[in-house]
């Protein structure tokens, strides 16, 4: 029998078009007694060894658990089967089945994925931007986007902010404009509205391009994983909040042909576990930012906390950018109005 703990909520958001009722549930295990063992390959967003890969680790287990191991996930780290940018081209093509991913990454193609990722200047807290993925309609949303593509969007990883590392001193909003940075997705547009001058760099590069003076300030990743890359070593400065990426979202993405052809119980449990980790992996994180960043305070880096009022004071401006990055795109605008009405309840936007 299956060991699923499946609840009654993730039975009715694990598809926009119904695919799982509550009464599907009750004939589960004949379903996966007459299905043979299904394995999918999975590329990961993230290198061998790190944090965050251990984490998709713990999805694959979890998914072969709730499906008594009829379900195996071949998990593979980013570019072992293709580089990490040819990702989405790989699934549709069905190179292979599953990949984690960074929404943010195509929305030049696809401008919902610029606030399906993460929203400059916007959520504070990873909860908030769970609640509108979960309770507001966000999954039904995301998974419109990638319709058109033929994937299909299962659910997000969503942990709170990310650090800015600097050369110089930031104490103000103000003081961005006119310094070179490296953001990727939406904080690129974003920060180049607050006067940065923008390159997108691989993140393999950030260090180095600090390092020779190539830029000046850089969102990289989470405290500890920029810990572990040496940033103490060639940013003296932590700038938060990292107001660039307050909270984020990362995604699984299925290739939707393969996932329409799974029993409906192994569509729950991928489901099921995604929540699980996204949930797991924030807890961890908030222990590993306080710790990581003590370490930096060790290191002789000096942690420069931006003033709360001036960052709200700022917000109404990001939001002018958000809109003019969802440019006419209907389903980008529609995304945008359910956050920004959110974020309104929040106390968040006027």
């Amino acid at each position: 029998m299956l060991k699923t703990k499946i609840s009654r909520r993730s039975l009715l958001q694990l598809s926009a078009g119904g695919l799982v009722a509550l009464g599907a549930t009750r004939f589960a295990t004949p379903a996966i007694a007459k299905t043979s063992k299904i394995s999918w390959r999975m590329q990961s967003l993230w290198d061998g060894g790190t944090t965050p890969q251990k984490y998709e680790e713990r999805f694959v287990q979890k998914v072969a658990e709730k499906t008594d191991g009829a379900f195996e996930l071949k998990l593979f780290s980013a570019g072992q089967i293709v580089p990490p940018a040819q990702s989405f081209d790989a699934v549709r093509g069905g190179a292979f089945q599953l990949m984690k991913t960074f929404d943010g990454y195509t929305a030049g193609k696809i401008p919902a994925h610029a606030f399906i990722s993460t929203i400059p200047f916007g959520y504070k807290n990873s909860a908030d931007y769970a609640a509108w993925f979960y309770d507001l309609g966000g999954l039904e949303m995301a998974r419109q986007s990638y319709m058109p593509a033929g994937l299909h969007y299962i659910a997000p990883t969503i942990y709170d902010q990310e650090p800015i590392h600097s050369k110089v001193e930031i104490k103000t909003i103000a003081d961005f404009k006119d310094k070179k940075g490296r953001f990727t997705g939406l904080a690129s547009t974003v920060m180049a509205g607050f006067g940065v001058a923008v390159t997108p760099l691989p993140t393999s590069e950030v260090y180095s391009a600090l390092d020779k003076g190539l830029i000046d300030i850089a969102d990289r990743g989470d405290l500890q994983a920029n810990l572990d890359a040496g940033l103490a070593e060639v940013a003296k400065f932590i700038i938060l909040p990292g107001v660039h990426q307050p909270t984020t979202a990362t995604s699984y993405v299925a290739n939707k042909a393969a996932f329409d052809s799974l029993p409906n119980d192994f569509q729950v449990a991928l489901a099921e576990a995604a929540r699980e980790i996204s949930d797991e992996y924030q807890a961890q994180k908030t222990q590993s930012d306080a710790s990581a960043l003590a370490a930096f305070k060790d290191k002789g880096v000096t942690v420069i906390e931006l003033d709360e009022a001036d960052v709200s004071a700022n917000r109404s401006k990001a939001a002018e950018i958000w809109r003019k990055a969802a440019k006419n795109d209907a389903l980008a605008n529609k995304i945008l109005d359910s956050q920004i009405a959110q974020m309104q309840k929040l106390g968040l936007l006027a």
